[in-house]
């Protein structure tokens, strides 16, 4: 709107919010600007409008002496919430996670390796499971009591909900290694990545839940590819195939009894990964001598250093070692990444075993068998794929 002002002969103060005062006349005249009518008509014909008539202030009695002129200013009582990650940020989150992922294979290769050498000289995997918990156990007390890490703060309640996670870990974790005494490990490996199958089949059954149907699809070729490299692997042992299969199920009871358990348990991956050793080891230990027992392993212990020498030791403290430190990366990565992206990094670690294991001991393969192994290796992927 278009208006003019005329001055009278008095004036009144008008502040401005930047301090300053300026005095305008106190008499003005008004008069409205009459209703145009049919505006839309008339600017068709002349596309002008008329501005004759101006708008004037009559009368002043019903304006205030000072008016206050301020500039609108945002409401600040809500603080927008943007999050808006740097692309330095973004490289240094990615280049930690591939860090994580490469320590993460790096530690699993070596730990298989030197496992496999300790069971071919030492056949006892009761105690070499038992020396893996151990070695672990004592390596983050060492690390606690010398302030390296930061103890965790645990009750009672933390322990209760821990022990059927520590329960289905001992047993998957003596189950793996029985396997990898009978058979050799890339085979161990291709009946692990039928994990799985086992996952949905103990969440249909026990927990209830329903999957779309690609998740089901994707299981074809894990359980087709198992088979497969089974019957055509030229090592084969039942008690190796069933220890692998047995493995599965317990690292499957592991995850769903750490899902439902540890929610609101503020304890990080790898102060969990610790207490879960401890109690695992206590778990074991019974049961260690009571299978093979200190005769045995005395026996054992013997031979193995007469016809490996004192290289033995070595193998023994290496894969105790790096089976803790494997593991412990594994649950510091769960920390940084997604559930999708740690299932596509379990794939790639399997696969990097598999061959690195075939390279280094010289294990004799098929084209068949190989040919299963890699179909079940798919179907793991398309199954992360499909989970999400």
């Amino acid at each position: 709107m278009i208006s003019s002002i005329k001055p009278a002969s008095s004036s009144m103060s008008i502040a401005i919010s930047g301090g300053v005062r300026r005095s305008i006349p106190t008499k003005l005249k008004f008069s409205p600007l009459p209703i145009i009518k049919n505006c839309h008509n008339q600017s068709l014909n002349s596309n002008v409008v008329s501005h004759q008539k101006p708008l004037h202030i009559s009368s002043t009695s019903n304006f205030k002496r000072e008016v206050r002129v301020e500039a609108y200013e945002a409401d600040r009582s809500r603080p927008l919430d943007i999050n808006i990650e740097l692309p330095d940020e973004q490289s240094a989150q990615k280049l930690k996670i591939g860090i994580y992922f490469a320590t993460w294979w790096a530690l699993n290769v070596v730990f298989n390796i030197y496992n496999k050498k300790v069971l071919n000289a030492f056949p006892y995997p009761w105690l070499t499971s038992t020396l893996s918990l151990a070695c672990g156990s004592l390596m983050m007390l060492v690390s606690w009591a010398t302030r390296i890490a930061d103890a965790p703060k645990t009750d009672i309640d933390f322990w209760k909900t821990l022990f059927p996670v520590a329960l289905a870990h001992t047993i998957g974790h003596v189950a793996a290694t029985v396997s990898m005494s009978k058979v050799a490990v890339s085979f161990t490996h291709i009946i692990k990545s039928g994990e799985p199958a086992f996952s949905v089949l103990v969440s249909r059954l026990f927990m209830g839940e329903t999957f779309p149907l690609p998740v089901y699809l994707s299981l074809l070729p894990i359980i087709g590819g198992c088979a497969l490299a089974a019957i055509t692997e030229l090592n084969f042992n039942i008690t190796g195939f069933m220890g692998a299969m047995i493995s599965n199920l317990a690292f499957v009871f592991r995850n769903i009894f750490s899902k439902k358990g540890m929610k609101g348990k503020s304890v990080s991956g790898m102060n969990y990964y610790a207490c879960l050793s401890m109690m695992s080891l206590v778990i074991l230990t019974p049961f260690a001598i009571a299978v093979e027992g200190p005769q045995m392993w005395a026996a054992g212990w013997q031979n193995a250093v007469s016809q490996v020498g004192p290289n033995f030791v070595w193998w023994v403290v290496a894969q105790s070692v790096f089976y803790h430190l494997y593991n412990q990366v594994s649950y510091m990565s769960l920390d940084q990444i997604s559930p999708l992206t740690f299932s596509i990094g379990n794939t790639m670690k399997r696969i990097s075993v598999i061959v690195a294991s075939i390279i280094i001991f010289h294990t004799p393969i098929q084209p068949v068998n190989a040919l299963g192994a890699a179909i079940a290796i798919l179907g793991t992927f398309l199954y992360s794929q499909a989970k999400q």
